[in-house]
């Protein structure tokens, strides 16, 4: 029954996405409005909102505050997507609720309220299992807009906008100034919004519309620096100082050179979110959160001998971030890739960023039905210089042939496995070994 009950709620993707607010509304009407009890900061952006999720979230967790956290997509187990101070939901609570939403489903749908989609869902699942737990505080991610993202029925405290790019472009516009005008749609009236870096365009979106709405608004690289001093593919020591405390410096998990902007805009956040609430968190609680943190294929080395590297970016500009990462990580100039990307990317703008580095590339096949062909993949990145392509039939075949090839440049061999969630929680998923019927694949 339990496995039934993931199908059918997995099979709600078939309703595609549908962006607005008054099924969602809806939805959690039927079940109480859960929402109304729940204090959430609110995260949207591009590139780098899970991560600045995550980093908020396990300060808030070493803060003595009882802090939920709802996030997508899901790379390995839908439960990933609902936390509790770092502990994922639970199959005994996750396949209930999970019940209980479908029927309150099945009621919109009956009252003429729209067809609830898996997404709007399980925003409804997150917010009644935190107010069932008795959250103090939600971290809220956006799942792909802002303006009219499920999430956007939610009251904040702060709100968060991360950098900005090209991405969605059939659902949120093909400009800078457009995408930022469908994530600004998150910032309520005078409700602090926190701004990371972006592009100028982008940010002067953010500043007009924090202005209509006598938003305050804080510009992350004006309130927070951040330096690295040094690391590998699996830390880095930073140092970070704000307008208002140095907190030194320390390792941290999360790797990647990108993360630097993450931290940044998180400080600045939590220390936001400490104003609004009247709270110092306290330098100990912020520097154990920030050095703990986690957030899985995103920079992360899953094996050695060679280094194995998994990373989320799957647009030109992750694809760039991704690139000062290994740069800085001293990763040299012949690094063998793993690709598999969805049709609907920019595939052209991607293999032309990482051309430069890549010493050989394997586009290979994954289990998402909108995925891009590897033969087609191939032919682009031949198009973009990338001299030695091969075209798989599976994942393990492109992943093996990249290890041995690696293997064979020593200790600098290093193979990189990038170009979608999707891919990376199919990598994630084989070294987990976790059960059929229960991943289901990532959204």
């Amino acid at each position: 029954m339990d496995k039934e009950i993931i199908e059918r709620i997995f099979a709600r993707r078939s309703f595609g996405i549908k962006p607005g607010l008054a099924t969602t509304r809806a939805l959690l009407a039927v079940m109480g409005n859960p929402e109304k009890d729940i204090r959430t900061v609110h995260v949207a952006g591009t590139n780098g909102k899970g991560s600045v999720c995550a980093l908020i979230a396990s300060v808030l967790g070493y803060t003595g505050i009882k802090a939920g956290l709802y996030t997508s997509p899901h790379l390995v187990r839908l439960n990933e997507r609902f936390s509790i101070n770092g502990k994922d939901i639970g199959d005994e609570e996750l396949h209930p609720l999970l019940e209980e939403v479908e029927q309150a489903a099945l009621q919109v749908e009956r009252n003429g309220g729209g067809v609830p989609t898996f997404f709007e869902c399980m925003t409804a699942l997150a917010m009644e299992w935190f107010k069932r737990r008795g959250v103090n505080l939600v971290v809220a991610e956006t799942g792909m807009g802002g303006r009219l993202d499920s999430t956007n029925v939610l009251s904040p405290l702060v709100c968060v906008i991360t950098r900005i790019g090209l991405d969605h472009t059939m659902y949120l516009g093909n400009t800078i100034a457009a995408i930022a005008g469908e994530k600004a749609g998150i910032i309520k009236e005078g409700v602090p919004v926190v701004c990371a870096d972006m592009p100028d365009a982008a940010r002067a979106v953010v500043e007009r519309v924090a202005a209509e709405r006598n938003a305050p608004i804080v510009i992350v690289r004006d309130a927070v620096g951040v330096r690295r001093v040094s690391g590998n593919v699996r830390g880095q020591k930073v140092a970070v100082a704000s307008a208002s405390d140095d907190y030194g410096s320390f390792t941290m998990k999360l790797a990647a050179s990108y993360q630097i902007e993450n931290i940044a805009t998180a400080v600045a956040a939590l220390e936001t979110l400490g104003r609004v609430l009247g709270i110092d968190f306290g330098r100990k609680p912020l520097v154990k959160g920030l050095s703990d943190a986690e957030w899985p294929g995103r920079f992360q080395c899953v094996g050695e001998n060679p280094d194995v590297l998994i990373d989320g970016a799957h647009n030109p500009d992750g694809a760039e971030a991704l690139m000062k990462a290994l740069h800085d990580a001293k990763c040299g100039r012949k690094i063998k890739f793993v690709v598999a990307q969805s049709s609907d990317k920019d595939s052209d703008g991607f293999f032309r960023t990482i051309a430069p580095v890549c010493g050989a590339l394997w586009t290979v096949p994954m289990k998402n039905p909108r995925m891009a062909k590897p033969g087609a993949l191939a032919e682009i990145a031949q198009h973009c210089g990338i001299r030695r392509v091969v075209a798989c039939a599976t994942l393990s075949e492109g992943l093996e042939a990249a290890k041995s090839e690696a293997i064979e440049d020593g200790a600098k061999g290093l193979v990189v496995v990038c170009g979608s969630l999707f891919l990376v929680g199919e990598i994630l998923e084989t070294l987990s070994g976790a059960k059929p019927g229960f991943t289901t694949g990532s959204y």
